[in-house]
């Protein structure tokens, strides 16, 4: 397998820059070739010309892309420019929008995951509330700012409701226009982030082909939580593999999360290729991928 990498020295350290780096030396490590291109189209103008210097292979190899979540137009530019040298990235460009989007994915797990409503601006906010109650969770449809706390998430009435979608239309990467209002969930959890999140009790498990290569426990730290009964671990891994059917996207990231009821719920899906590691080691992760 062929691996493309984001990760370089100029970027400004950040979480996400540290786990592409991990993500990078552990594919080198397992005898993967990895090929440097850069984070954006800025300097060398298309994607033609941040694959340059790779060779034509002889024949179709598999790729994957270890980096930063892309906009749409450039996952697509980088997909037709591998393929051009003989390299298919695990998931096309269609597929990759299906599991990133949540408008998209949504359609597919409907039963599994909560009630959910898309919109597109503040005029919709009254048809969303009266369909799903408050209090409802917000979010972008490529990614929530729950980073900012519990209240950057959760709308408890119509003027929350409108000021949330107003600051998430802006986002634009996070929303690219779209804002996903949701029944609000509790899931079990015993902690809460410096910021006031509750660190639910969530597992993200990574699948290819419907198989389960990887899991672990979404948040970082001791969390007596994380641990999975052989019961529970079945629950999990056979909600996540039912919601990768249904999806019909490759190689793809699943969030599993447990109510307050005991029930297990997906929360949402991901291109595999761009989700966190979560708790899962970089090493295991990747030697799985080696049978691919």
């Amino acid at each position: 397998m062929i691996v493309l990498s984001e990760s370089t020295e100029q970027i400004e350290p950040s979480a996400s820059a540290s786990e592409n780096k991990l993500m990078t030396e552990a594919a080198k490590l397992l005898g993967f070739k990895v090929y440097y291109i850069p984070r954006n189209f800025e300097r060398c103008g298309t994607a033609e010309n941040a694959l340059w210097h790779i060779p034509k292979y002889a024949e179709e190899t598999a790729g994957i892309w270890i980096g930063y979540i892309p906009e749409l137009e450039r996952y697509k530019a980088i997909y037709e420019a591998a393929l051009a040298k003989e390299i298919k990235l695990l998931n096309t460009p269609l597929e990759h929008q299906t599991a990133l989007e949540f408008d998209l994915f949504y359609p597919h797990l409907i039963g599994l995951t909560p009630n959910s409503m898309v919109i597109t601006s503040t005029n919709e906010c009254i048809e969303a509330g009266e369909l799903l109650g408050f209090p409802v969770f917000v979010k972008g449809t490529v990614q929530s700012i729950k980073m900012q706390g519990w209240k950057s998430c959760v709308a408890n009435n119509q003027d929350e409701l409108i000021k949330l979608t107003e600051l998430l239309l802006k986002l634009k990467d996070r929303s690219r226009g779209k804002v996903i209002v949701r029944k609000l969930m509790k899931l079990r959890h015993e902690r809460l982030a410096p910021n006031g999140f509750p660190m639910g009790r969530e597992f993200r498990c990574f699948i290819y082909n419907q198989q389960v290569l990887k899991y672990g426990y979404y948040w970082d730290g001791q969390d007596d939580l994380s641990k999975l009964s052989k019961q529970e671990e079945k629950q999990v891994l056979s909600l996540a593999v039912l919601a990768s059917e249904r999806l019909g996207v490759p190689y793809v990231a699943i969030d599993i999360g447990q109510l307050e009821t005991g029930e297990w719920i997906v929360i949402e899906t991901a291109d595999a290729q761009f989700a966190g590691l979560c708790q899962i080691p970089g090493l295991e992760l990747w030697n799985k991928l080696k049978n691919i």
